[in-house]
């Protein structure tokens, strides 16, 4: 039942397009204790049948710029080649521990964020 719910959380964050590796991650090597070259591996296969679907419906809705997708398809293939040899080089504490310093980063830069878009929209926050 746990992965299920797990499954669940990663695909809604996932399918909003804040990646659901931001929870799965996380949940996979803090509470159930999965070494984290397993839980990326477990991130990135389940995340084919998610991206798949929510594609298909940005598509749909017609949410998607193009020329503005091939460009970062393209160079994001060769940086998924050069993360994939560089993490299989890495030892799995040092990925952790590089994981974490992004969320943090990822964290702060979003409240700082917040914040100022709450300034400027005189205490409200600016939908995206």
């Amino acid at each position: 039942m746990l992965y299920v719910v797990i499954g669940f959380l990663g695909g809604i964050i996932g399918g909003m397009g804040l990646g659901g590796g931001t929870i799965l991650i996380p949940i996979l090597v803090l509470f159930l204790g999965v070494n984290t070259k397993i839980a990326q591996s477990v991130n990135l296969l389940s995340s084919i049948p998610m991206t798949i679907i929510a594609l298909a419906v940005h598509v749909k809705n017609k949410n998607v710029v193009y020329n503005l997708v091939i460009p970062i398809v393209l160079f994001g293939i060769v940086g998924a080649m050069a993360g994939s040899i560089l993490s299989a080089q890495l030892d799995a504490t040092i990925l952790k521990k590089l994981f974490g310093v992004l969320l943090m980063l990822v964290g702060v830069l979003e409240v700082v964020k917040g914040v100022k878009g709450k300034n400027k929209a005189g205490g409200k926050v600016k939908k995206a």
